[in-house]
């Protein structure tokens, strides 16, 4: 499972109401949603909480308003959910575990697509003992949701991610933002790589946030990003980067040379 360190946050939020989980799961909870990446500065991100005017809270938990996440994800040994990510095959999946830090609790969650593009999570509670692999039960869990079946019983560990994460809710326009910083991947092979800008993530129903609205106002156009596909495509450089090629280009191969 492994502790890591809070780290001093670069975003600024001291300015911003807090609010707690349960608060935010009312108002923005967002299980089915339309998801924009951006990767942008920490002083890109700070403009942005300053200047869009909106009355927003960000989340606290435990005095902590930046906490810490550890995904891990699983895959095929021929890194099959990868390769329907990049060839944009539908329909598809992600199975990872998660571990959040503050809150010591550990979930299995599920994306999929649907067939308007939207993201859909489920997720179930899961032992934090077992992070790095599949039991059985969440194996079961997965072939609930899923259609690929077939595969689900080769799915292994490829990927685990650590993160530090500050959410930002509109109550208003009941959306949500994500701030991510300190990325650091991992694979099977103990391969690491590190980003040292901020993913930013907005969420939302159906409209585009006042987050998204700023953002373009000032130039910044969504990053074709996945946490998981995209920092494996930079480490594994055989496996098939097309869908990513721009944004490993700009922000990770600086990084790797």
């Amino acid at each position: 499972m492994g502790h890591h360190p809070i780290h001093p946050s670069s975003i600024n939020t001291e300015f911003i109401a807090t609010t707690d989980l349960e608060e935010m799961n009312k108002y923005a909870k967002l299980q089915t949603r339309i998801d924009r990446k951006y990767i942008i500065t920490p002083e890109v991100c700070n403009a942005l909480l300053s200047g869009t005017g909106i009355n927003c809270k960000t989340l606290e938990i435990n005095g902590h308003r930046s906490t810490r996440y550890q995904s891990t994800y699983f895959d095929t040994p021929t890194l099959d959910l990868h390769k329907a990510a990049a060839y944009r095959r539908r329909p598809r999946f992600k199975a990872r575990t998660r571990y959040y830090q503050q809150t010591n609790t550990a979930m299995l969650e599920i994306k999929t697509k649907d067939g308007r593009g939207k993201t859909v999570k489920t997720r179930t509670e899961y032992d934090e003992q077992s992070l790095h692999s599949l039991n059985k039960e969440g194996r079961q869990f997965i072939n609930t949701i899923v259609e690929e079946k077939e595969i689900v019983e080769d799915l292994r560990q490829t990927l685990t991610t650590n993160y530090q994460r500050t959410t930002i809710v509109d109550l208003a326009t009941q959306t949500r933002m994500t701030c991510d910083e300190f990325l650091t991947c991992t694979d099977w092979e103990n391969n690491t790589i590190s980003l040292p800008m901020i993913i930013l993530e907005t969420k939302s129903s159906q409209h585009p946030s006042p987050f998204d609205t700023w953002l373009w106002d000032h130039h910044y156009r969504p990053n074709r990003i996945s946490k998981y596909c995209t920092t494996l495509a930079v480490l594994h450089p055989e496996l098939p980067s097309n869908k990513w090629h721009q944004t490993i280009k700009n922000f990770f191969l600086p990084i790797v040379h």
